[in-house]
């Protein structure tokens, strides 16, 4: 009874030790919570995304590795543990959000981007076309002439649709992440999903490794970057090639389909510049680098109006009197001058990213 007593008195002990460290992480989390500055905490609306699309991905690739998995653990002779592995009674997702990984910060940049970028799409005011009888921007070109510009067309309807089905719908048809942040994913989930069945496996801890490698490897071997909604308009906005006299108009129209992904690749287009560069200009709401692209592509005051007036009404983070004030200002910009201040956005992403991270590491 004494041992049993004292070992009872240090487990205890060990738990109020470990519930005073929690309780401190928890008001350090909650201090820089409530001094966080406005401009810098997440909306309700986005974080309610945010979380729902990070769970869509993190449940999109544990039922595509789990399924591989256990298939191959069923045919190697393990059924057991391929019965542990395929009924697993939770998402993976509490242990990668508790073991940090999830805090990647390009993983994150990434899905916050992609949030915010649905978002303002949907709230984009509607605009009515000129002529009612008129084909929306994509419809119209779908049915192209030129094949490659129609089924460029046709593919961004595709993939738009199939992104658009969730991740409300239930799981998602795939990640549409760039290619290394799909990689780290899903090695991820084979991770925490040998630790949950480990303990079960005993002696075949080796065959469980195999098999959710395997799995994995099936996963990153079936993905393709390229069919990603960006990748789509990028080839879109490739394919029908934008001059100076049609860009105004179809970066307008873009945006009155409520279509801001296809208003990024044309512009991204136009510039030269990557879509993800061209999401982070248009995303920003101070928005300096987005007047300066417009300048430099010499659209008209009348059409960067329209640009400004259309995100200031889907962005609650825009201020569409100070945008109203600064028209006129934007729109005096020399194109010449605009295009010499943005020149170092088209150098070599890598080679950019180098300058600004010495940048950030201070003088020498």
């Amino acid at each position: 009874m004494r041992d049993g007593a004292t070992i009872g008195a240090k487990r205890l002990l060990a738990r109020a030790a470990a519930a005073d460290s929690r309780a401190h992480a928890a008001l350090k989390v909650a201090v820089d919570d409530f001094f966080l500055p406005e401009d810098r905490r997440l909306d309700e609306r986005t974080r309610s995304a945010l979380g729902v699309l990070l769970r869509g991905l993190v449940e999109t690739v544990e039922a595509e590795v789990r399924e591989h998995g256990a298939r191959l653990l069923g045919a190697r002779g393990e059924g057991g543990l391929a019965t542990a592995l395929a009924q697993g009674d939770a998402s993976v997702m509490a242990r990668l959000a508790g073991s940090g990984l999830l805090r990647d910060p390009e993983l994150m940049a990434e899905l916050i981007a992609r949030v915010r970028q649905e978002l303002i799409g949907n709230a984009l005011p509607m605009s009515a076309p000129d002529d009612p009888e008129r084909p929306s921007l994509i419809n119209r070109f779908v049915q192209h002439p030129d094949r490659v510009v129609a089924a460029s067309a046709m593919a961004v309807l595709f993939v738009e649709s199939r992104r658009r089905g969730g991740p409300e719908s239930g799981q998602l048809a795939q990640t549409e992440l760039p290619s290394e942040l799909h990689h780290r994913l899903v090695w991820w989930v084979a991770a925490a999903l040998r630790e949950r069945v480990a303990d079960e496996a005993e002696d075949a801890v080796d065959a469980l490794d195999r098999a959710l490698s395997d799995a994995a490897q099936r996963s990153l071997t079936a993905y393709d970057e390229g069919d990603r909604l960006e990748a789509a308009a990028m080839r879109f906005a490739a394919a029908i090639d934008a001059q100076p006299g049609e860009l105004p108009g179809l970066l307008v129209e873009s945006l009155g389909d409520r279509r801001i992904v296809v208003f990024t690749a044309l512009l991204a287009h136009a510039m030269g510049v990557s879509h993800a560069l061209a999401r982070d200009i248009v995303l920003d709401p101070e928005a300096d680098r987005l007047w300066l692209a417009c300048r430099a592509l010499e659209l008209s005051r009348d059409t960067i109006a329209k640009i400004g007036y259309a995100l200031c009404e889907a962005d609650p983070r825009r201020d569409l009197e100070s945008f109203a004030d600064a028209l006129d200002a934007i729109a005096s910009i020399a194109p010449g001058e605009a295009r010499t201040a943005l020149a170092p956005m088209k150098l070599h992403p890598d080679y950019r990213a180098a300058v600004i991270a010495l940048g950030r590491g201070g003088a020498s």
